[in-house]
């Protein structure tokens, strides 16, 4: 779909007794990506899924698989996600000192490689990574549960890799998890957000999915 911006809606909230229906209705929405929170349970507090999911999202719809790594060892996991059918991998800068390696990795399996950086960590972190990476993951929660707050203080630091992007790496998005709602979101983009993380708002919202990814979608369409 043709949009100002790709929305990767997030199965963190979806009903998982109703998975396969919900991603065909979140397709159906027009969403373009699928967002797959992996947690282990030390790196973030919370245990979530593993490439089992990810092979079952696979068999649900053709939409890019957008995994999002919240691992301790990424790189020990890339490639069952890979062969799974993930078409994303991020990885965080956090606690990783072999991230080259990982995110050169993750291109060799045929995924796009991106790194992530969570709220309290400086842009500087993923600095030197610039040049490896499809795409850089802002974290605008702390990562572990939907449903949290978005944290405006995470918007500086959009700008800042944005205009570090333009000079060594162009091509590249930035993408943003976390709280993102209607209210929310053309911050985001302004800021220069074009990969949008959304998860209670498109699958918990009152009026169903469908009406949710509409919202999503026209709240910034005055801004193309």
């Amino acid at each position: 779909m043709t949009s100002a911006f790709k929305l990767s809606a997030s199965i963190l909230s979806a009903d998982f007794t109703r998975l396969g229906s919900q991603i065909a209705e979140a397709e159906a929405a027009g969403v373009d990506w699928i967002h797959i929170d992996v947690m282990d349970g030390h790196f973030v507090p919370n245990l979530t899924m593993g490439p089992f999911i990810v092979e079952a999202c696979r068999r649900a719809t053709s939409l890019p698989l957008d995994v999002h790594l919240m691992v301790n060892e990424p790189e020990k996991f890339i490639r069952d996600f890979a062969n799974a059918g993930a078409s994303t991998l991020s990885v965080h800068i956090e606690n990783h000192p072999n991230v080259y390696r990982t995110l050169q990795s993750i291109q060799e399996l045929g995924c796009l490689p991106g790194i992530v950086l969570n709220p309290g960590t400086a842009a500087e972190a993923v600095k030197a990574c610039l040049e490896q990476v499809k795409f850089v993951l802002v974290m605008s929660v702390n990562p572990g549960y939907s449903g949290q707050t978005f944290l405006p203080e995470v918007l500086p630091k959009v700008k800042e890799i944005r205009g570090w992007l333009d000079e060594v790496n162009p091509q590249a998005e930035i993408e943003i998890d976390g709280g993102i709602n209607e209210h929310t979101l053309p911050k985001a983009y302004a800021a220069g957000a074009r990969i949008i993380v959304a998860a209670t708002s498109v699958f918990r919202h009152p009026q169903g999915i469908a009406q949710g990814v509409h919202i999503l979608r026209s709240c910034v369409s005055v801004l193309k």
